[in-house]
């Protein structure tokens, strides 16, 4: 007997070392879960304005041992791992949105934003030709099941010719005011921010010596180079549970840091993969050159002048904007920044970007090898380095921010054109975007 208690004894340790040991293990992947879950449920309430936050974003795999919930008088979010093996909290802050962090993040004051200068803000809603009309009814899968159009995800539509307002709809439960996040659309504008104090003489997109602890060949690494992802440093951008993308979104405290600390790869300039690590490098970089408070910093320089009133940039627990993926705005703002980038950066008569900043930074360069169809400068191109495009149905001088599950900005400067399409479509390959724009460049093309 007192053999099968040691027996049993034995066991029962060697189980509880595994399962400890499991969890050690496993902790950084349950982190990332928890981080994920505590940001979308608060910023989908607290930013946002709804409350089908688990509908509203792509799934997370720990779902099924997710508990959670949201204190709205309190302003944040808690997200629990079987109730207590982990914990994560986001907090809201009017004007930062939500910051995954442990205590309430000290981001000062924002500033504040009229809406005065944006002059979507109160347009009426447009009389659309009827060209126009179907070519967004396309777009919105009205020709499609009910589930096929509940896959297709089409949430917000506009359109502007001539900077004017000829095209908008939106989903049941949507709204001109509903702000979306623009995932990695955000990186576009962090090239218009770039831009911006790129005029004001405080930075060059050649300047390199960009972090204080790259004294090896990461000392190289250019401005130019976080922009065009071409920083050589080891990424991956997999949503997945434990990669550097979902680690840093959802388990760091200082996101720029995170991606500073990554090791180099591949001699800069030579290698372009897309990484969301380098635009949050480079915003860490900008924050640290401008005279604003870190999270304050796009409010500063493009919310404000822009007149995007509803717009929340989201901010990291250091208080550095979250630029490579975490800009809500609502579609007409969305739209608004389109038109800004079709202008070159000239807004309400003020010259607010380099002449010929665009055209630079819509330029694709060639490198020795590319993962990449078509980048440039923080935005895809239709026309590629080596001349060929990436879709002959469009211009070749149409630019587009991209973001995750199908959020989308074109220009086509030629056509005076600017399509902004916001949705949440995570397994539909083709979101008939480019059929959008294709057709509505042939609705707009006869238009003096």
């Amino acid at each position: 007997m007192r053999v099968l208690l040691r027996i049993v004894a034995v066991l029962l340790v060697v189980v509880v070392a595994a399962l400890v040991a499991g969890y050690f293990y496993a902790r950084p992947l349950l982190a990332t879960g928890t981080g994920y879950a505590a940001h979308n449920s608060c910023a989908v309430t607290l930013v946002a304005g709804r409350h089908d936050y688990e509908d509203d974003l792509p799934p997370n795999p720990l779902v099924p041992f997710i508990t959670g919930y949201v204190n709205e008088a309190g302003k944040s979010s808690t997200a629990q791992i079987l109730f207590a093996l982990q914990t994560q909290k986001a907090w809201f802050t009017r004007g930062f949105g939500c910051t995954v962090s442990p205590e309430r993040p000290e981001l000062g004051e924002a500033t504040r934003i009229s809406s005065d200068l944006s002059p979507l803000t109160a347009a009426k809603p447009p009389k659309e030709a009827p060209e126009v009309r179907a070519a967004i009814a396309r777009a919105f899968g009205d020709d499609l099941g009910t589930a096929q159009q509940k896959a297709l995800g089409t949430r917000g539509i506009v359109v502007l010719h001539d900077g004017q307002l000829v095209g908008e709809r939106y989903a049941e439960g949507f709204s001109a005011t509903t702000p979306q996040l623009g995932w990695s659309m955000g990186k576009s504008v962090t090239n218009l921010m770039v831009g911006r104090l790129v005029l004001q003489q405080r930075i060059d997109v050649t300047d390199d010596g960009l972090r204080p602890e790259w004294t090896d060949e990461r000392r190289t690494i250019t401005v130019d180079e976080l922009m065009r992802m071409t920083s050589g440093l080891t990424w991956d951008e997999t949503y997945s549970l434990g990669t550097p993308i979902t680690q840093m979104l959802y388990a760091e405290k200082d996101m720029a840091g995170y991606a500073a600390s990554q090791p180099l790869a591949h001699q800069p300039g030579t290698y372009q993969q897309y990484s969301s690590g380098s635009t949050n490098i480079l915003c860490g970089v900008l924050t640290d050159l401008a005279d604003a408070p870190d999270a304050d910093l796009p409010r500063q320089q493009v919310l404000a002048p822009l007149g995007l009133a509803s717009a929340t940039w989201e901010v990291d627990a250091v208080g550095t904007p979250v630029c490579s993926s975490y800009l809500w705005a609502t579609p007409r703002e969305w739209a608004t920044i389109g038109q800004f980038a079709l202008q070159d950066g000239v807004w309400a008569g003020e010259r607010l970007l380099p002449q010929g900043w665009m055209a630079q930074s819509t330029t694709a360069t060639p490198v020795d090898r590319s993962e990449e169809k078509g980048y440039a400068a923080g935005w895809w191109v239709n026309k590629q380095a080596d001349g060929t495009l990436v879709n002959p149905d469009l211009p070749q001088d149409a630019y587009w921010a991209s973001g995750h599950d199908g959020q989308r900005l074109y220009v086509v400067p030629s056509q005076r054109l600017v399509v902004a399409r916001l949705g949440f479509t995570p397994e539909v390959d083709d979101i008939r975007t480019d059929e959008l724009v294709a057709s509505l460049v042939k609705a707009t093309a006869s238009q003096p």
